[in-house]
């Protein structure tokens, strides 16, 4: 059925120092409990949220097809990173994470040899501990605090660029207490964020500098589900229906903004929950495939269409909560088939069909328990559970293969997390440390 629209709107580092802020530190005495032995290979692909395309998926290859029980071989831990749910990006020599320490929430840049930690710059001050992960940019890097602070810094120091404020520069608000959580977007010269403010829902600032480019507001009322704000959600680009826009799931649902202009160019209300809207979408050509958790909300799939620079979503299937939810460990496209975890507060694997919704798998627990975060690398599936086990699935519609498991050596509460795979690792944080696992095949 044709949906209706919501209104158009226009979008109208030297050793124990301080750099401009960075604590910066020299080689780090930590035991480790080995280094990593190719010293000279540059880590790629991994420079922003969920990945190259922000979808979850690696390009790696040449990858272990299954786990001893032991698990992958530890290459290092890292330490002292700070408490958080923050997840890491990889760039060159450099993982670049988020901790808050105290009152003062962190952007930090760790060494991809050792895990020692290289620099710390302090973002912000108030809430809880950050949520956002990183994105990366040639020798810049922003990162995003649990109250909305947004920072620009070097890569090589930590040396601030620039700061914005959410709430106090754009007005913004969650749609719930769980503070700001996105990870920004780099897109050529400008920034994508969302702060979540009546006439700014998201914004497109000038990288190097922060200014506004342009900013794209919501109708008054977009629906009755979900709440007004922000969600939790990162921004993904899209060409459906023939015109570039950012799709973004946000308290009212997800919407599509006009990438040149910030014009709101459509509206879906109706998988929108009324606690969070968490999952990134999916985009495929001209179809976006969406999820979210908690009592309502659900999994939709919409196709774009366009004509003359205008866009509509249809809806071509819908499956409430009890049928189809994601929590917020992220889903992941492979061919015609998304793999996710379904269930609130569970990761029960599924695989689905996505033009058709069929599910393909005879559903079950998993390996592991609680929700699942979810990445894919080499023709596999890493589900990371809340209890802390790491699971390798194989990715393949016939049936749920499980390839593996291990228990995380390392478990601080809520395994959460999203985890990484770049340059032949599998890295996990958890709260104040992390690891570097060896999952190249042999």
């Amino acid at each position: 059925m044709k949906l209706s629209l919501f209104r158009h709107s226009i979008c109208a580092i030297l050793t124990l120092s301080v750099l401009h802020g960075a604590t910066v530190y020299g080689q780090s005495t930590r035991a480790t409990t080995k280094r990593a032995s190719d010293n000279s290979k540059q880590a790629t692909g991994w420079q922003q949220w969920r990945g190259p395309n922000r979808d979850g998926v690696s390009n790696e290859k040449g990858l272990m097809d299954s786990w001893p029980e032991s698990g992958p071989e530890v290459l290092w831990k890292a330490t002292e990173l700070g408490g958080g749910y923050s997840s890491l990006v990889v760039q060159g020599d450099r993982l670049f994470t988020m901790g808050k320490f105290g009152d003062q929430t962190h952007l930090i840049a760790v060494s991809r040899t050792d895990g020692s930690k290289l620099w710390s710059t302090p973002v912000g001050t108030g809430g809880d501990s950050p949520n956002c992960t990183p994105t990366v940019d040639g020798d810049l890097v922003y990162g995003l605090s649990f109250a909305g602070d947004l920072l620009c810094a070097k890569t090589d120091s930590g040396e601030v660029v620039w700061k914005k404020s959410f709430t106090g520069d754009f007005g913004g608000k969650m749609m719930s207490g769980w503070g700001y959580s996105e990870s920004p977007f780099v897109d050529g010269e400008m920034l994508i964020v969302s702060p979540g403010a009546p006439d700014a829902m998201v914004a497109a600032l000038n990288k190097k500098t922060g200014a506004t480019i342009w900013k794209c507001s919501l109708p008054a009322n977009p629906g009755p589900a979900g709440q007004d704000g922000a969600g939790y959600s990162s921004a993904v680009v899209s060409n459906g229906g023939g015109v570039k826009q950012y799709v973004q799931f946000v308290g009212r649902g997800i919407i599509g903004v006009d990438a040149a202009t910030g014009k709101l160019l459509w509206g879906y209300n109706k998988v929108a929950n009324g606690t969070a809207n968490v999952p990134t979408p999916i985009i495929s050509g001209d179809y976006v495939f969406c999820s979210s958790g908690y009592d309502d909300g659900g999994s939709a799939l919409l196709k774009l269409t366009g004509k003359r620079g205008e866009v509509t979503a249809q809806e071509v299937w819908y499956k409430n909560n009890k049928q189809l939810q994601n929590h917020h460990g992220g889903m992941v496209l492979i061919g015609k088939h998304v793999y996710m975890g379904h269930g609130h507060n569970n990761g029960f694997p599924v695989c689905i069909d996505m033009m058709t919704g069929k599910d393909m798998w005879s559903r079950g627990r998993g390996a592991g328990g609680g929700s699942a975060a979810l990445v894919a690398a080499d023709g596999h599936l890493y589900f990371r559970y809340e209890d802390g086990k790491m699971a390798l699935v194989e990715a393949t519609p016939e049936s749920y293969k499980l390839k593996g498991s291990f228990q995380i050596p390392i478990n601080h509460g809520k395994s959460w997390s999203h985890p990484v795979v770049a340059d032949g690792k599998l890295y996990l944080r958890d709260q104040h440390e992390m690891l570097c696992l060896d999952v190249s095949k042999k």
